[in-house]
């Protein structure tokens, strides 16, 4: 990953951020509310960890068939990307609770997740939501040679076939997490010495990093072992649980930022980025399934990406009503607000742009 700093540019003539900031602001105050989560946070967080919870407890307990066995690891997985993007998300981001410490116990629910902490923060709240889309600088829209996510990365002839392969591929996405990126994560970040907040020492990273792995294999791999089952039933379990997950979170991803109407621009020689930072992820990030309730309300709202990214320390619970806002303001500054009506209209275009950017480029 290139190590070049960026600047994003200063120069906002019109005021967009301020006025849209301002009438943000002004909506809290009117409505006498808190940025962070209420009782309707708190009452789906204890919904997405019974769907995490109860079938492994049943699975335990209980002598089910096979077919019972794979459904409930299946409702396992449904649960875990719902912790990850009701929950874990937004403690991380600081918006779950007014409580830091509350924030920090929620977002430690990541450890069960396969994931650190540490890691997250860096990727996502600092790389991701600082450089939404910059080629060399999200890693969200690096997945190495084997996805080409950005026009702007190497083609290779195999890349015409990603349209088919790619939704297959992104079901192992929170078992890389549990396998190999952690390591390979803390490794190029201690390096770098990149952090969201205070930098961590390296020798009690690690440490947390290694006993995390170690607690997590314990409680999915180790215990149903010790209570009888075979290596092979686990394994199955551990796969579809993670499939599952994986196959999830990564499709609401891609719909937020790799689709037609979302731009990948590059800095200058000088590592300038032509507008500021809150216009350009206007540019970048797009949303979908605005009014289905059922998305919205199992997504954690990132199906809302515009709001987030330019209201991250806002809890996911308000963006249906500041994105109103942020429409009705983007359009009085001539600027995009990119969306797609439906969950499955999202999918087909990002399914379009694998395409086009499987293409050679000279072709594309």
């Amino acid at each position: 990953m290139s190590k070049q700093a960026l600047s994003f540019s200063r120069k906002d003539p019109a005021k967009f951020f301020k006025t849209l900031n301002k009438r943000v602001n002004d909506y809290f105050k009117e409505n006498n509310l808190k940025r962070t989560g209420n009782w309707k946070l708190y009452t789906k967080a204890v919904v997405m960890f019974a769907l995490l919870i109860v079938p492994v407890v049943l699975i335990l307990t209980f002598d089910l068939p096979g077919w019972a066995q794979i459904l409930g690891m299946v409702i396992v997985g449904v649960g875990m990307a719902g912790v990850g993007m009701n929950v874990m998300h937004d403690a991380n981001h600081g918006s779950f609770s007014s409580k830091k410490w509350v924030n920090k116990l929620m977002g430690s629910s990541i450890y069960i997740l396969a994931g650190n902490d540490y890691n997250w923060k860096v990727q996502h709240n600092v790389l991701h939501h600082t450089y939404t889309n910059i080629h060399g600088h999200d890693e969200d829209i690096d997945a190495g040679r084997i996805i080409r996510f950005s026009k702007h990365a190497k083609w290779y002839r195999f890349h015409k076939y990603q349209k088919y392969y790619a939704f297959f591929l992104y079901g192992l996405l929170t078992a890389n997490w549990a396998i190999t990126t952690d390591f390979t994560q803390t490794y190029r970040y201690l390096k770098r010495k990149l952090s969201y907040g205070k930098m961590p020492n390296p020798a009690t990273q690690w440490t947390k990093l290694v006993i995390g792995k170690i607690v997590y294999y314990f409680i999915w791999v180790v215990l149903p072992l010790s209570l009888g089952f075979k290596w092979w039933e686990v394994l199955i379990g551990f796969i579809v649980m993670h499939y599952t997950a994986g196959i999830i979170l990564s499709v609401i991803f891609q719909l937020a930022h790799v689709m037609p109407n979302t731009e990948m621009p590059l800095p200058d020689n000088e590592g300038n980025i032509k507008n500021t930072w809150a216009i350009h992820q206007l540019f970048t990030t797009s949303n979908f399934s605005p009014k289905s309730w059922l998305v919205s309300f199992y997504t954690g709202g990132l199906n809302r990406q515009v709001e987030h990214h330019l209201f991250s320390h806002i809890s996911h619970i308000h963006y249906s009503k500041i994105a109103k806002i942020v429409k009705e303001t983007a359009k009085e500054f001539s600027l995009p607000y990119n969306e797609y009506n439906t969950f499955w209209q999202a999918v087909a275009e990002h399914y379009n742009q694998l395409k086009m950017l499987g293409h050679r480029p000279s072709l594309a």
